[in-house]
């Protein structure tokens, strides 16, 4: 009898490589590209076998071509696993479903041992790629003013790093706010917290360019806004 993870490999090998390969995606297995000019938009897959089985589900992420080079990082592109502070933006696929959690397909043996694959492949054509394609769009439009340097941003992620939270990605002017762009989400007090910190250091600042600090996710979806008498 065919095993779950013997099906697995066939299933990534004859249905799901090719299937990505048909949406424009280039690589093999475990790692795919969206060709662009100005950014490496990555597909990594990601594996959690097990005895029985092999649950799998995808990363998304945006790299700046700029950045890799700059970085002096070897390799003519970089592997989704590869975390070396240039990525743009990261998500796992669940986070742009309407579903917003995490998911995992699995291949089990059976007459519709197909059926998660072409979920899979479904889930990267409608969502996927179509939210890599809007995040690669997005950086390349300026949508506000840079606020602060490379190296200043630093000494604030430092700072986060400390606490365990996740970096600001982008720090911008826009409309009278300063909007800070991080892989934070609604529920984590703890980032909550130690951004608010941050914001009434900002704030401190006295910059009339702006009166509040805005976070957002990586998604783009505003978290929390900390005015300046909060």
């Amino acid at each position: 009898m065919t095993t779950a993870h013997e099906l697995h490999a066939r299933g990534l090998r004859e249905h799901l490589a090719p299937a990505l390969r048909a949406l424009g995606l280039t690589g093999w297995r475990r790692t795919f590209v969206l060709p662009d000019d100005t950014h490496w938009m990555l597909l990594g897959l990601v594996e959690r076998p097990a005895a029985d089985r092999v649950p799998f589900t995808f990363d998304l992420s945006l790299v700046r071509r700029a950045d890799w080079t700059a970085a002096g990082l070897p390799g003519h592109r970089p592997d989704p696993r590869v975390r070396h502070g240039v990525e743009t933006w990261r998500a796992r696929i669940g986070e742009v479903l309407p579903v917003d959690e995490d998911v995992w397909w699995e291949v089990l043996p059976g007459r519709r041992w197909r059926l998660p694959l072409d979920d899979a492949v479904a889930a990267v054509r409608h969502h996927g790629l179509p939210e890599l394609r809007r995040q690669a769009e997005s950086d390349r439009i300026c949508t506000g003013e840079t606020y602060l340097s490379p190296a200043e941003l630093e000494e604030v992620n430092a700072a986060l790093l400390t606490a365990s939270v996740p970096r600001v990605r982008r720090a911008e002017l826009a409309d009278g706010a300063l909007v800070l762009t991080g892989a934070w989400t609604r529920g984590d007090a703890v980032a909550r917290t130690v951004l608010a910190g941050a914001a009434r250091g900002f704030l401190s600042a006295g910059d009339d360019r702006y009166d509040t600090v805005r976070c957002r996710d990586s998604l783009g979806r505003e978290l929390w806004t900390f005015p300046a008498d909060g």
